[in-house]
């Protein structure tokens, strides 16, 4: 049973480290396959009405963070539509399942934001279903570790990671931007990869560096309209991503190099989400907001 995330605590024991033991599973990667289940916050999360009436749309909302993010959400009184790729769809209905249960109101869309085409689609349907966007989680990132650097980076690879990191979240910004209103927040999921690098994620870094660029200029575009845009900077989070992208040497010690000796969980990413969605962050736009176990984002 996770512990009580409310209580104060040593933050290095309040999760252990995942028991992976360099497990491998196929990409996409589902939260079944995984021998040790991330906590997104089930059993955990309280909701105190933060996001009453609010209408979310979370990009990758079937498992790891955007699942967290959904029940955060769902909690605190949003409805939701969660985007999520077609081979993911038992995960989504998971998640669907904890925001109904939470009594509010949930849309899947299912497809591949690399598509403009699918990008446009996930905001018609929040739009049809809720009559504007509130808030905009652009969370969804593909990632593949290539140990051989960038000689081992195929064009195929480099275009998926840009398209599905940065062009995602340009076009869904873009045509979400007409039926949002004043008050509305955008969420960008970045990374310490943007400040960090790691050499066996070129690409990926690369992305996530643009997406911190992305954030700050966009949230000065759009301050006058009362529209703030924000960025949630993960450090090793333990989700279904990481069996499915990383070698097996790399997954066994996933989190060990923070200062905390862990990787963290994603019911430890969904309170920074809430906050930028929420009004308590009104007089906060362009940051990016580290969760990264305590290693500096510079």
């Amino acid at each position: 049973m996770p512990k009580d995330q409310y209580t104060a605590q040593d933050p290095t024991e309040q999760h252990d480290q995942p028991d992976s033991e360099g497990e491998q599973i196929e990409h996409p990667g589902t939260t079944g396959a995984m021998g040790d289940e991330p906590d997104h916050g089930e059993d955990t999360y309280r909701g105190s009405g933060r996001l009453e009436g609010k209408k979310a749309v979370i990009t990758g909302g079937d498992s790891g963070i955007g699942r967290a993010v959904a029940i955060a959400f769902a909690r605190e009184g949003a409805d939701v539509l969660i985007s999520y790729l077609e081979e993911e769809e038992e995960d989504a209905q998971e998640t669907a399942r904890l925001v109904k249960e939470a009594g509010r109101t949930v849309v899947t869309c299912a497809g591949d934001l690399r598509e403009e085409q699918q990008c446009q689609r996930v905001v018609d349907q929040a739009v049809e279903a809720f009559g504007k966007i509130d808030v905009l989680v652009n969370n969804a990132a593909y990632q593949m570790a290539q140990p051989g650097g960038i000689e081992d980076i195929t064009t195929e690879q480099f275009d998926r990671v840009l398209k599905t990191n940065l062009y995602a979240m340009f076009w869904l910004c873009k045509k979400a931007l007409p039926h949002m209103e004043a008050g509305a927040s955008i969420i960008n999921t970045s990374s310490i990869q943007a400040s960090q690098p790691s050499p066996e994620l070129l690409d990926y870094a690369t992305t996530k560096g643009g997406i911190v660029n992305f954030t700050k200029g966009l949230a000065q575009m759009l301050a006058e309209k009362g529209i703030r845009v924000n960025s949630v900077a993960p450090g090793p989070i333990w989700t279904p991503l990481i069996p499915a992208t990383m070698p097996e040497e790399k997954v066994g010690s996933f989190g060990e190099q923070t200062p905390m000796g862990r990787a963290g969980q994603p019911a430890e990413l969904a309170p920074a989400y809430v906050f930028f969605a929420s009004q308590e962050s009104s007089y906060v736009s362009g940051e990016i907001l580290g969760v990264t176990g305590g290693q500096p984002l510079k």
